[in-house]
């Protein structure tokens, strides 16, 4: 699984890629292997798990060892320049592989695919097959097509595609964590982002596939879910039904706070995030809630509320700021300013008290100066998150930023200043974790430590990471009381106690 929970990144919200196991269905064999492979965000790493089940029940096989495979897929993240070359070194490899094996077929899915189709299929002639994230339904019908010898592309965008009828085959899982995609697109055009144009405008999933895909999962063994969106704060689905637990909704929201872009959803007959995340609360009390991403924009006194009043809704929110200052924002389109985002930060530490808050922040954007970066130092010390991501700022072809302004901060000052921002965040991360020592955390057990099967491992509620023995009464997926006895920047250690 994807640990959101690290404490501090200095480079892009990506992970190396990994081949990922699937589970197998042998009434279904076409005697194919499949080796996939994800980079980036959650959202990729959800999505390769729709793809697992599309493609499993066309009778598909999987492999970690790309040599053996039939068919090769490569998930993308188009975000940052670094992905797309390590991308690049990779399809250079399974080329060779592909020389030893001239019937295997090498794809690429997800954002990294639409924007750049025709370098991989055409110029570079990498890949056989381009898929975007929207068209992972035309899988098979495009395997057909590259074995018949023609290259394929789908990377048509939807504005109603949610997957919301596949149920999800979980990859490498532990049994214990699993991610539930709500929604699909972005409409918020940051001027600095590709997603909007990779991903396509914003939807909703319907909220009765969501509370059934949760409580099976739970039924399943499962014990938390991270609700997975762009911006899952503007999760909007109606019509209205009756569903388990909506009866009599008493939302406790009358000082609810209007979003600057108009969106108090007030009386209207939707199912918006708070509902959202209530319902899912509902399933069980042993069902622990996570969410990301939030926007500043729209999160509510009502989504505030909500994790305030269930015990089992993490005390944990992802607030990218990006900048601390007003005037980059508004270059950035990020439809808040400094103040307003100060007021939701002041919200969620009055009404959900010790609640974890982590960002993302971009230095060196165009036109920043020494002054309006030290805003976002200020921001940092004002908030003083338990972590972040942190990156520097690169231009992505097509994007608002690219057309508009020039990239016209020098690298080296943009890496002083994200050099700053990082100790920054270093400093603040102990400071976070040192004020939880001598607390007892409830810890949900994940497994064994990375270092030791000596220690388990397990997120507290506000998501810091925990290392403590094993202790022969609990197994992962249980719920422990842990003393934090000592910390490091990024991890608690403590003991079990009854």
């Amino acid at each position: 699984m994807i640990d959101l929970g690290l404490p501090v990144k200095t480079h892009d919200e990506e992970r190396q890629g990994e081949a990922l196991m699937l589970e197998q269905r042998p009434e279904k064999n076409n005697g194919r292997k499949l080796y996939i492979e994800s980079y980036g965000c959650a959202m990729n790493f959800s999505d390769s798990e729709i793809v697992a089940s599309i493609l499993l029940d066309q009778g598909f096989e999987t492999t970690t060892d790309f040599n053996n495979a039939d068919v090769i897929f490569i998930n993308t993240c188009s975000i940052r320049e670094n992905a797309e070359q390590r991308v690049r070194n990779r399809l250079k490899e399974f080329k060779v592989a592909k020389k030893r094996n001239p019937g295997m077929v090498v794809g690429v899915l997800g954002c990294m695919a639409e924007r750049l189709k025709s370098k991989f299929l055409e110029e570079e002639k990498l890949v056989d097959v381009v898929v975007g994230p929207d068209a992972y339904r035309d899988l098979p019908n495009l395997i057909d097509q590259v074995d018949s010898g023609q290259r394929a592309v789908n990377v048509l965008l939807s504005r109603e595609e949610t997957y919301a009828d596949i149920n999800p085959v979980r990859l490498n899982s532990n049994g214990i964590n699993a991610f539930v995609s709500i929604m699909r697109g972005c409409d918020n055009m940051c001027s600095f982002c590709v997603v909007p144009f990779t991903r396509g405008r914003e939807r909703s999933r319907d909220a009765i596939s969501i509370v059934k895909e949760c409580t099976d999962l739970f039924n399943q063994g499962y014990r938390e879910v991270t609700l997975l969106g762009q911006n899952v704060d503007s999760y909007k689905w109606e019509p209205l039904p009756i569903l388990p637990g909506m009866e009599g909704f008493d939302k406790e929201s009358s000082d609810q706070k209007v979003s600057p872009t108009g969106g108090d959803l007030e009386g209207a007959p939707v199912v918006n995030f708070a509902r959202l995340l209530e319902l899912v609360a509902l399933i069980n009390p042993d069902l622990r809630v996570r969410f990301s991403t939030s926007h500043p924009k729209d999160i509510t006194d009502e989504v505030l509320y909500t994790i305030a009043r269930y015990d089992n809704i993490c005390n944990y929110i992802h607030l990218p700021v990006q900048s601390g200052n007003s005037r980059i924002l508004e270059m950035m389109n990020r439809t808040y300013d400094r103040d307003w985002y100060i007021d939701r930060i002041d919200a969620i530490r009055r009404i959900i008290p010790g609640c974890a808050i982590s960002t993302d922040v971009i230095t060196g954007f165009c036109t920043e100066t020494d002054e309006e970066h030290q805003d976002t130092v200020s921001m940092m010390d004002y908030v003083q998150y338990d972590f972040a991501y942190m990156f520097m700022y690169s231009e992505r072809p097509g994007t608002l930023a690219a057309k508009r302004y020039a990239d016209d901060i020098p690298e080296d000052v943009k890496k002083t200043r994200l050099q700053e921002i990082v100790a920054k965040q270093q400093q603040y991360s102990l400071v976070r974790l040192q004020a939880q020592l001598g607390k007892v955390q409830k810890v949900l057990i994940e497994g064994y430590s990375k270092k030791s099967d000596r220690d388990y491992c397990g997120r507290s509620d506000q998501n810091a990471m925990v290392i403590f023995p094993v202790d022969e009464r609990f197994k992962p997926g249980q719920y422990v009381n842990v003393l934090a006895e000592k910390c490091t920047t990024a991890t608690l250690i403590g003991k079990i106690i009854d």
